[in-house]
């Protein structure tokens, strides 16, 4: 067995691992498909997460089968498809704790199903399924903004989240959707994905293009776009500013993105239009509900998925995942 693991500050490692055991509330999984997250990206370049298991295993976009189960585990069954949960499993996999799921087998300590363990449902594909933790990080962004059909929305970074949210947006009914990012092969895939405009935001004026793309409004006498929410999957330092500065009367900002710095508030310019600002952690109540309805989604699932690399490649994977072209890069096993 191997397993991957970061030593420290750009040093990431395929290494040897042990053959597991499960104890009596355990379960072991054998991995069949894992995504990269950009925040396996961010953990590699900063060597870790403080306090974290060192070195720190990772991976936790990942789906497989079922493969040995404790003796007092009662609701999971041996060959059973599941997705694995990482903030509801005992140690948080791939977080910060002692798994990570870039491995062939996984144990997940206090093996749940609806905690831990999700069941996929039939027909659709390990690499389909290891989707659901992105894309209810995605459903959870959509659901905080508050966006209902009739709405205009903006969504900033077009990876995978962004992506995510705007397949989202269109399935709640949302038609006028604009992406933003400074890269056109995402913008492109951010068209596919069902976005109605799209602005690159360093060669275009974006206030501007606002205001023609969802119409001019006025809070006392100042021109500002007519959107409604907004919704920053990018975490690029000016977004927050210029949507402030750019917000009509009640617009709502919803912040996905992780920020690794502070971001200065003109809280005067928010107080005039009374604009809202909301946070978006993780997926509370959506893993379920995205797996319901995965099956129906393949089409936009298969746009989704730009790279597929075998495990024995994961490393050189990882620099695939952080360049323009990538949209979700998927390990298989």
């Amino acid at each position: 067995m191997q397993i991957v693991q970061i030593h420290g500050p750009n040093d990431v490692r395929l290494d040897r691992a042990e053959p597991l055991e499960p104890g009596p509330h355990d379960a072991i999984v054998s991995i069949e498909a894992c995504g990269i997250c950009g925040s396996d990206l961010t953990f590699i370049k900063q060597g870790g997460l403080p306090g974290a298991a060192s070195p720190m295993p990772l991976g936790h976009e990942a789906a497989g089968r079922v493969i040995a189960v404790g003796s007092a585990v009662s609701d999971v069954a041996l060959g059973q498809h599941v997705v694995i949960n990482p903030v509801g499993a005992h140690g948080i996999i791939g977080n910060g704790g002692y798994e990570g799921a870039f491995t062939q087998q996984l144990l997940v300590r206090d093996a749940a199903l609806g905690k831990s363990l999700l069941p996929v449902p039939a027909g659709l594909s390990s690499e389909h399924a290891a989707l659901a933790e992105p894309l209810g990080v995605a459903l959870h962004g959509v659901n905080r903004s508050g966006a209902k059909p009739g709405e205009k929305v903006v969504v900033f970074g077009c990876g995978p989240i962004g992506l995510g949210a705007i397949m989202w947006l269109r399935h709640k009914g949302v038609e006028d959707v604009i992406a933003v990012d400074i890269f056109d092969e995402r913008l492109a895939m951010a068209r596919a994905m069902g976005a109605k405009a799209t602005i690159r935001a360093d060669r275009e004026n974006l206030a501007e293009r606002l205001r023609e793309l969802h119409g001019t409004m006025e809070v006392l006498g100042r021109p500002v776009a007519g959107t409604d929410a907004y919704i920053d999957a990018a975490g690029a330092p000016s977004i927050v500013p210029e949507v402030v500065a750019m917000a009509r009367t009640h617009a709502r900002l919803v912040v996905v993105a992780l920020y690794t710095r502070n971001v200065e508030l003109d809280l005067a310019t928010m107080l005039l239009s009374e604009m809202s600002i909301t946070t978006s952690m993780g997926y509370p109540d959506e893993l379920d509900v995205v797996l319901s309805l995965l099956p129906d989604l393949k089409e936009k699932l298969d746009l989704l998925i730009t790279h597929r690399f075998p495990f024995e490649q994961v490393i050189p994977a990882f620099g695939v995942a952080g360049k323009a072209d990538a949209g979700k890069v998927m390990i298989a096993f």
